[in-house]
């Protein structure tokens, strides 16, 4: 059964919306077990101290599910303000007059409390907010998408690990295109492409229950063939491009991504630091241990990832081809919900959800590859695109302009698949994420793809 056969059985949907909000909380709760002075500080200006996160996590379920849908009586109407994402930055959150961490959980338990009341009172029918239980979809998919962000203050903290996870299944060797002469990143096989015929597919969604605004509609977009590669770039393709020189060359990169190079003295990717010897540390949730080559790179920002493409002859794909790559089945011609099918993810596809600390292997979620082959495009790290963030045709913001249509234009860059630390309800082959090109913190790594020659048509 797909999430979408749920949304025919309001009973059936309301228990799994009720297991999709405790899973949120279970993974809210453990990333806030922590003292008080860790949830107070501000661990770094680009973020906020984890006990605001908490508390907007209660405020936007209340006034979404207990507020709006329920039509109950405010609980703390005197903090909206300072929970509202757009009233202050988050480098200024640590000195407003936040909730104690007691009284930030006491709040969010209340709030919980009265949503599921509210959850198994209502009909989830007779307004657009409602049907098929979108508005706790939405909130679900809130609380999981700052859980990540959660995550990302966890990596910038400093002081002893305090989070653990098993490691990832291993990788395995993916074949070597005929020609191909980039790194290998530190062994044979790894580096690997495949060719994404020409012509229209399906992009975005107008039937997902639970998509947002930014996903839809569906529209149909005609994609010349490309050349994609079958997984992210790894750490070891990433440190030849170091070893090459490539921080110190201009060439690679763009005028702006030169200039914030520069600037501010990039010369790996976030956390990455060399001994003596040569050889590439990282550090990881509190952990300084040597950087796999095998795993994708994770922690750089779009101008390091174009700059990465350009050395390596390549580019970065456009959106709507990473969603051809996604999704398009050239059997059928259909567009699928994920790379491998309708179904919902499961541990085999890929790796989502923090069940794991970091990026697996290339090669470790066979079951999850596209019709084409193309491995590992959801779940590991999210994956900077050539493309801006821009509303598609006949786009309609829903419920509120805040959550895309007043950031469309700009600088931001498209970011698509999700990372090891997004939850499998926002891990849709069709989600949409962006932000600023030179963003590092965020779990953001990349693929590199090509425009299609005549030799690859004629293959």
């Amino acid at each position: 059964m797909t999430s979408t056969d749920l949304h025919h059985s309001p009973e059936l949907l309301r228990t799994r919306v009720a297991e999709l909000l405790a899973d949120a909380r279970l993974r809210s709760t453990r990333l806030t077990e922590l003292d008080d002075a860790e949830l107070v500080a501000q661990h770094s200006p680009l973020m906020s101290p984890l006990v605001w996160d908490l508390a907007h996590i209660g405020s936007q379920e209340e006034l979404w599910l207990v507020r709006d849908v329920g039509g109950r009586e405010p609980l703390r109407p005197e903090i909206d303000g300072l929970y509202d994402a757009f009233q202050h930055s988050r480098a200024s959150r640590v000195e407003l007059p936040l909730l104690t961490p007691a009284e930030a959980r006491a709040y969010v338990a209340e709030v919980r409390e009265k949503a599921l009341d509210v959850l198994d009172g209502h009909a989830l029918s007779g307004r657009r907010l409602v049907e098929h239980a979108f508005a706790f979809g939405m909130i679900v998919q809130h609380e999981q998408q700052h859980d990540e962000t959660m995550l990302a203050t966890h990596q910038l903290r400093a002081g002893a690990p305090v989070l653990d996870a098993p490691a990832p299944p291993p990788g395995r060797a993916l074949p070597r295109s005929p020609g191909d002469g980039r790194p290998d990143g530190g062994g044979p096989g790894w580096v690997s492409e495949v060719l994404v015929p020409g012509g229209p597919f399906t992009m975005g969604t107008s039937t997902e229950p639970w998509a947002l605004d930014n996903e839809r509609p569906a529209h149909v977009v005609d994609v010349p063939a490309f050349v994609i590669d079958t997984h992210p770039v790894t750490n070891g393709q990433y440190a030849e491009f170091i070893a090459a020189g490539g921080y110190d060359d201009p060439r690679w990169w763009s005028a702006a991504g030169w200039r914030h190079r520069v600037e501010e003295g990039l010369v790996a990717p976030r956390f990455w630091q060399q001994d003596g010897s040569g050889s590439w540390f990282r550090r990881r949730f509190g952990r300084v241990e040597p950087v796999p080559a095998d795993e994708p790179v994770v922690h750089v920002n779009c101008h390091e990832a174009d700059a990465y493409a350009a050395w390596a002859g390549r580019r970065l794909p456009t959106e709507a081809e990473w969603e051809k790559a996604a999704r398009h089945d050239p059997e059928s011609g259909r567009s699928r919900r994920f790379p491998w099918g309708d179904a919902d993810p499961t541990p085999a596809h890929a790796n989502l959800g923090q069940r794991h600390l970091q990026p697996a292997p290339v090669g470790a979620y066979p079951a999850g590859a596209s019709p084409l082959g193309v491995h590992q495009l959801v779940g590991d790290v999210w994956e900077w695109c050539a493309s801006g963030w821009h509303p598609y045709p006949g786009f309609e913001a829903f419920p509120y302009r805040e959550y895309s249509e007043v950031f469309f234009g700009g600088d931001y860059r498209v970011l698509r698949g999700g990372s090891f630390a997004t939850d499998a309800s926002v891990g849709r082959a069709t989600f949409r994420n962006w932000d600023h090109p030179i963003r590092r913190q965020i779990f953001s790594g990349f693929r590199t793809a090509r425009d299609a020659r005549p030799s690859d048509l004629r293959g």
